[in-house]
């Protein structure tokens, strides 16, 4: 996309995290912004920090999981901003423990915000962004929908997907103007962990170390270079991006790195199973 200035952007997610870095950041390129959470007083005020600015900016609650809302909420977008032409696909949840410990209810609720949410919004404007001389979708996914990882296997399932929804889009519309990126940051300094239901067995939150991890500000600073080179992937943050290299050039390694100490525990799972035999 040549010029952001003065193009509207639906922002999802964006009242916290890399939702709210990323609305911020559009405003400060002149972006008009229709920013989405369903956090009412959070996103108020972020919705007032970009009108501070001189950016036009409205906002919207909005319960992505809950289809008739995610329709109402771009049925307002058309009638507030005539069309749509950047649209982050943020927001997100997520689980982090042994996953026939994750609750159905949870494992539902997950796919339904992380992936049918951003497949619906896609869908009810992309006509109109195919009618714009150049439109932009960032889906906002996951290094973890490059690698997957123990213990946040629904998470992993939702931003693979993403990952691959991306890739068809860019590649059926890309020759219209559509630009379609997938952002897959590493860890971030966010409450995604800390918001999440804990397992039964659980007593915190385990975080991943601040030490592997980067800033929602970092991460929308690529987004936006993302939006304006129409980079096809991006990963961020030196751990992402040395995960995201051995996978893709020695998976071999990762898959022994994964399965050490299988062994030691079959037989440990075993022995009570041989004892009574």
């Amino acid at each position: 996309m040549r010029e952001i200035h003065g193009k509207w952007a639906l922002v999802t997610g964006a009242a916290s995290g890399i939702g709210r870095a990323i609305a911020l950041r559009l405003a400060r390129e002149g972006a008009r912004l229709f920013l989405i959470d369903i956090d009412e007083r959070r996103l108020n005020e972020v919705v007032e920090q970009v009108r501070d600015m001189g950016v036009e900016a409205f906002g919207r609650r909005c319960d992505v999981s809950e289809p008739r809302e995610v329709s109402a909420a771009v049925a307002e977008a058309m009638a507030r901003c005539g069309g749509v032409d950047i649209l982050v696909n943020n927001a997100g949840i997520t689980y982090y423990g042994k996953t026939e410990r994750m609750s159905a209810e949870h494992w539902d609720r997950l796919l339904r915000v992380n992936l049918l949410s951003h497949v619906q919004f896609t869908r009810e404007l992309l006509p109109s962004m195919l009618e714009r001389r150049e439109a932009h979708v960032l889906n906002v996914c996951s290094v973890l929908g490059l690698i997957g990882m123990p213990k946040v296997t629904a998470y992993c399932t939702s931003k693979f997907a993403m990952v691959g929804f991306s890739e068809s889009l860019r590649n059926e519309f890309g020759k219209q103007g559509l630009g379609v990126t997938a952002l897959c940051p590493g860890f971030v300094t966010t409450n995604l962990f800390t918001n999440a239901p804990l397992e039964a067995s659980a007593e915190e939150h385990k975080l991943p170390p601040r030490i592997i991890c980067t800033t929602p500000e970092r991460v929308a600073n690529a987004a936006v270079k993302a939006i304006y080179r129409n980079r096809r992937l991006v990963t961020v943050e030196p751990f992402a991006e040395f995960m995201y290299a051995m996978k893709r050039y020695a998976p071999w390694l990762m898959d022994f790195v994964f399965h050490m100490g299988r062994r030691k525990r079959m037989a440990k799972k075993l022995a009570p199973l041989e004892r009574a035999a």
